[in-house]
């Protein structure tokens, strides 16, 4: 099967929308400019409102209500136009209107968070905590959700799963996370959900000119030669790079932090044994710094010699404290 009989499958002929019809409905910067910027603006205000509301809350349901009505994805796909069809204009044009929205939802999350945010309740809300330790899998589903939006906004038959797409690329809770922990000084958190706001861009671009190259708009007659729109393709593959890489370092940390809590787990339950009025309530990390929880009917646990000697086959820079009824802390490596 030839690359034309491919591109007719994925995008018949019918369905595909015209280079222009394309371009109008991406470019903010054409056509009915008021009224296109406009409704961009409020729907974006709106759409961080109620984001930012469902994270200070902790509401999935308010969250995804946000998603939907998110414009952000209008901008992103603009920039993966204008990459395929060598428009600088419409990529600088559209990269302006996403920081832009990125910086007006980062702001009304942050002075929202200013007077409303308690930063004790934010390390516990899963808002936040989902949103602030991206990895691979996150830009693995971003670049799936971002060719089903690039095929959804160039096939007319598929305009009815934008909805869909928008919930799951996830482009505005990111931002509020952003606006909220940064609001209360929560700078590592904030940092995190900016993380995988960009990683959610760069993948959405990604995918959009691959399936936009596909579609056949870089042969379009106003498309400029592929020797120019090759250093566009440069720049994004640089920029994946540069997400990609913290990604996969952070994924392996998350793995190889999985790993040894499984071990401090099995190790503690082992040395606590059968016989003990001693119970493991919970392990938490900071950094590598890992503290078990123990509850202990008279507030007192065995001599910790055996478990520090169990525990000699993690890294040296592994830490573990034990906490006893929440109070005391009991050093064992």
């Amino acid at each position: 099967m030839g690359i034309s009989r491919v591109t007719e499958l994925l995008i018949p002929t019918s369905q595909r929308l015209s280079a222009q019809e394309l371009h109008d409905s991406l470019d903010l910067g054409a056509g009915d400019v008021g009224r296109k910027r406009s409704a961009f603006l409020i729907m974006l205000v709106l759409s961080g409102v109620i984001a930012i509301t469902g994270v200070l809350a902790d509401s999935t349901a308010t969250v995804i209500g946000a998603m939907i009505i998110a414009p952000l994805a209008t901008p992103i796909l603009g920039i993966g136009l204008g990459i395929v069809v060598g428009q600088l204009r419409l990529v600088l044009t559209s990269l302006a209107w996403v920081m832009i929205g990125l910086a007006i939802v980062v702001f009304i999350g942050a002075i929202s968070a200013r007077f409303v945010a308690d930063p004790t309740t934010l390390a516990v809300n899963s808002q936040v905590t989902g949103r602030t330790s991206p990895g691979l899998l996150d830009l693995a589903a971003a670049l799936a959700t971002g060719t089903a939006g690039a095929f959804a906004i160039a096939r007319r038959d598929l305009s009815a799963v934008l909805p869909g797409v928008a919930i799951a690329i996830s482009l505005v809770p990111p931002l509020a996370v952003v606006g909220v922990c940064a609001g209360v000084g929560a700078w590592d958190s904030a940092l995190g959900a900016l993380w995988l706001f960009l990683s959610n861009v760069v993948a959405l671009i990604i995918a959009s000119s691959i399936v936009l190259t596909i579609a056949g708009y870089a042969k379009d007659p106003a498309s400029l030669p592929t020797a120019k729109r090759r250093r566009a393709y440069t720049v994004v593959g640089v920029a994946a790079a540069v997400v990609i890489i913290p990604l996969a370092l952070n994924t392996a940390v998350s793995v190889a932090i999985a790993s040894w809590g499984l071990t401090i787990r099995d190790t503690t339950q082992t040395w606590i044994g059968d016989g003990t009025d001693v119970r493991m309530t919970g392990l938490s990390w900071v950094g590598v710094n890992a503290t078990v929880d123990l509850v202990s009917d008279d507030g007192q646990i065995p001599s910790t010699d055996e478990l520090t000697d169990a525990l000699e086959t993690l890294p040296e820079f592994v830490s573990v404290d034990l906490r006893v009824q929440n109070e005391a802390l009991y050093p064992v490596r």
